[in-house]
């Protein structure tokens, strides 16, 4: 296994609830992220997924400290980031960087995009002298694939798809190891989000680079990443390679993501059973006790309700491809959608 890069451990967001004007008195919370774990490899991509809500932009903020945590570690190199400030959280930042979900939003109207790409040259000057900062930006243009003439438009006088190749090359500008992708396709074409993907995935091999890629889209998720990890109220359900969370499920929740996930074949798509799951998603301010997911499973049981489930391998399965970690009582496979149909 690769060296880990960054390791998260027991990562809580809790966002107070108040009541009152003048006096203000926090009456609750809401649990957006409740305890998340994971660890991400030299050199790896770490798919997260699940449904809106669910707490993967928080984690995604965290990880770069646009948010304090209320509780957990975030390890980088094995120094927990979560308790730096000052210059010491300001080198950390430069290593690891972030892309972000809305091209349209998250680059400065008014700005060149030799401005907007060459901004972190300004916040950490060491990296670029002041003379060789627009050789630098004409650089990193050619790299994400625009035309190094294009560095004194204006975003508005590009697609799509371009302005998300700016927010990648304003990401890459200070040579980070670890990029966090918060949704960076979303909001584009499908056959722009393959342009994106297939150029995340070239950046990755040239400047090994290390990835947290978030997306609602299963089928990209699988793509580019080595690992996943399915998040539901704030928590991770099940966590491992593509294989095993696309072929070997053994979460509920899981199962029934990929159940929905829509197949090209119509006879393929005849003959599968999807899981309609009841319910609505329960609100993170007043979550249910135990399992999260057991107000909507088919398996839930009193233990459900009783005890929480931890992430970890199910003891009926001590090897093979469903050996990996899920957090459920009755852990167990079903019959996956066909592979093919997500790829």
């Amino acid at each position: 296994m690769a060296e880990t890069i960054l390791e998260v451990k027991d990562l809580v967001k809790h966002y107070p609830l108040t009541q009152g004007v003048l006096f203000k008195k926090q009456v609750g919370a809401v649990k957006a992220v409740d305890g998340v774990s994971f660890g991400l490899g030299r050199g790896e991509t770490l798919g997260i997924v699940g449904e809106s809500g669910c707490g993967k932009s928080t984690v995604a903020k965290m990880l770069v400290h646009l948010e304090r945590p209320t509780a957990g570690a975030i390890s980088y190199k094995g120094e927990d980031i979560t308790k730096l400030s000052g210059r010491a959280l300001k080198a950390v930042r430069r290593n690891i960087q972030m892309v972000f979900q809305d091209p349209y939003t998250s680059l400065n109207p008014r700005m060149t995009v030799g401005d907007i790409i060459g901004e972190p040259y300004d916040i950490h000057p060491e990296v670029a002298p002041k003379g060789d900062r627009r050789r630098r930006v004409q650089e990193l243009l050619d790299v994400v694939g625009l035309n190094p003439e294009y560095i004194n438009r204006y975003p508005h006088q590009f697609s799509g798809g371009q302005r998300q190749r700016i927010g990648i090359a304003r990401g890459l500008a200070l040579r980070p190891e670890v990029i966090v992708a918060d949704e960076p396709v979303s909001a584009l074409d499908v056959s722009v989000q393959a342009q994106v993907i297939n150029l995340l995935a070239r950046l990755q091999s040239e400047f090994d680079l290390s990835y947290v890629f978030i997306a609602h889209d299963l089928s990209i998720v699988r793509h580019i990443s080595d690992r996943v990890g399915v998040m539901y109220l704030g928590r991770v359900v099940e966590i491992g390679t593509d294989t095993q969370i696309y072929d070997h499920p053994t979460h509920p929740y899981t199962q029934a993501l990929l159940s929905a996930v829509p197949v090209p074949d119509p006879q393929a798509r005849a003959h599968r059973e999807r899981i309609i799951l009841t319910g609505d998603v329960p609100s993170p301010a007043d979550p249910p006790s135990g399992c999260p997911f057991r107000t909507r499973c088919w398996k839930a049981q009193q233990r459900c309700a009783d005890e929480v489930p931890l992430l970890a391998v199910p003891q009926a399965f001590s090897s093979g491809p469903a050996a990996h970690p899920s957090a459920c009582h009755f852990a167990g496979e079903i019959q996956p959608p066909r592979a093919d149909s997500l790829r």
